[in-house]
């Protein structure tokens, strides 16, 4: 487990672009953070990175979106905000060993996953109440508290390979 503040909403689309790379067929994200937190935000930069077609947007009507990416391994990006539980996330058939699946709003829904890579953001309390951080992008920019926490062995795995790239140039 390690932890990072990440300053504004383009560092946080750098942070995901940067865990792009290190990803895989099989790999599960779980971001959790209030809503405004920057979520859709990493997605976003973890998609360009990925070089995903389609605008990353979040998926809260539709649940899940499946965008596929240059190097063929599709990206699932799931919103489990309006999911009660780890069955509801199983009813959406998803192929998690031949994607690389982002799972917001995911804690307590994963419990029958094995390993995921966990990037929990806090926003600064007190800070702006967005509900869209897109429709403001001024009020986005304030500072997040990230926890990054590797879950199972590949989980770790990552934590590690994201932790060791972020070392290398910490300018995220």
């Amino acid at each position: 487990m390690f932890d990072l503040i990440i300053p504004d909403a383009e560092a946080m689309e750098s942070f995901g672009a940067r865990l792009a790379p290190l990803l895989r067929a099989g790999d599960l994200v779980r971001l959790d953070g209030e809503l405004g937190a920057g979520k859709t935000t990493f997605t976003r930069g973890l998609g360009a990175a990925l070089g995903a077609r389609g605008a990353i947007t979040s998926p809260t009507f539709v649940l899940a979106r499946e965008h596929p990416t240059a190097s063929g391994v599709p990206l699932v990006h799931v919103d489990a905000y309006r999911l009660s539980s780890g069955r509801d996330v199983d009813d959406l058939d998803l192929d998690l060993d031949g994607s690389i699946v982002v799972v917001e709003w995911g804690a307590g829904k994963l419990d029958d996953i094995e390993a995921w890579l966990g990037i929990e953001i806090e926003r600064p309390h007190g800070g702006a109440d967005v509900v869209d951080a897109d429709a403001d992008p001024e009020l986005a920019d304030e500072p997040r508290a990230v926890r990054v926490i590797g879950v199972g062995e590949r989980g770790r795995e990552l934590e590690g390979a994201l932790y060791a790239a972020l070392d290398a140039d910490p300018s995220n």
